[in-house]
């Protein structure tokens, strides 16, 4: 479950990487806004304490599409106000860099403001119930609804940009920006594409890690530092292995915990990034290079 919310908050990273050669640092805070965004729908709906299981396949599929949503829109925002301006002016790649950071810090501070410093819960949707067990271990509702919508998006995200014209248009940019404009390829349309959809994949992302965890403005610097060292470990730019990379570390944290304890989870994580690094700089898969937009 954990691998699977890595993974897809992963490849929001790894996208923006691809096309544009630069780090997304706000996109934990894409994470953060998708799952406030259905905080505040589902508070609006306001469902029942018992809903049937109709009405919780119907307050979940609200939830999925609102954070998704939003999470596309912040997204799509981040690009046309603090990447674009620069891009433009063909800054320098430090400016990127404190640009990202700025917003990053900005809208955490904005949900601080907003939603208050105390941590909230998303409304009950529907009772997590056991399915089954693997030796020994119960596996409920909750964790196959994250690990099932997180491959279904992989899944999608995949045949996307392997199998359709705007994938092939990232692709495109992703390898050689310059040349792909030379061929009739709207770079600025392709990148606004490529965030909305990483933004897109973050905050449902965002929906899911709240139905597990409580929401707080700060809920997206751990899963996003997590997620980001997955996309290293993966290979950065490289969308399989980014999907890697996620489900990597997030069996070897649910393994450091009851081996090693609680409190050596992350320590357990990043060292397998410093040790994959160290024999394979370019990541598992290898890093997707080209010339950015």
């Amino acid at each position: 479950m954990l691998g699977a919310l890595y993974a897809v908050i992963a490849i929001g990273y790894t996208l923006v990487y691809g096309v544009l050669q630069l780090i997304n640092f706000a996109h934990s805070e894409v994470f953060m806004v998708g799952a406030y965004s259905a905080l505040l729908a589902l508070t609006w709906i306001d469902p029942s304490s018992n809903p049937t299981a109709l009405v919780s396949v119907l307050l979940v599929a609200a939830g999925l599409a609102v954070s998704g949503t939003a999470g596309a829109a912040t997204a799509f925002a981040l690009e046309k106000v603090a990447y674009r301006p620069l891009r433009r002016r063909n800054a320098p790649r430090l400016a990127f860099l404190i640009s990202a950071i700025g917003a990053s810090y900005f809208l955490q501070n904005l949900a601080g403001k907003l939603f208050g410093r105390d941590s909230r819960a998303l409304p009950t949707l529907f009772e997590n119930k056991k399915v089954f067990s693997v030796f020994g271990t119960q596996v409920t509702i909750l964790q196959l609804l994250i690990v099932c919508a997180a491959v279904l998006m992989m899944v999608g995200l995949d045949y996307l940009v392997n199998r359709t014209k705007l994938g092939s248009g990232i692709r495109a940019v992703a390898q050689d920006a310059e040349t792909a404009g030379l061929m009739g390829v709207d770079i600025d349309k392709v990148i606004s594409r490529t965030f909305i959809i990483g933004g897109f994949m973050g905050g449902i992302a965002g929906f899911l890690f709240g139905l597990h965890l409580q929401l707080s403005f700060t809920m997206g610097f751990l899963p996003g530092i997590t997620a980001f060292a997955a996309a290293v470990v993966g290979g950065v730019g490289n969308i399989r292995g980014a999907m890697m990379g996620g489900m990597l570390l997030g069996i070897v944290e649910s393994f450091s915990s009851p081996i090693f304890g609680e409190s050596w989870r992350y320590v357990s994580a990043f060292a397998v990034l410093v040790l994959v690094l160290m024999f394979r700089p370019t990541g598992i898969l290898g890093e997707r290079l080209g010339r950015s937009a």
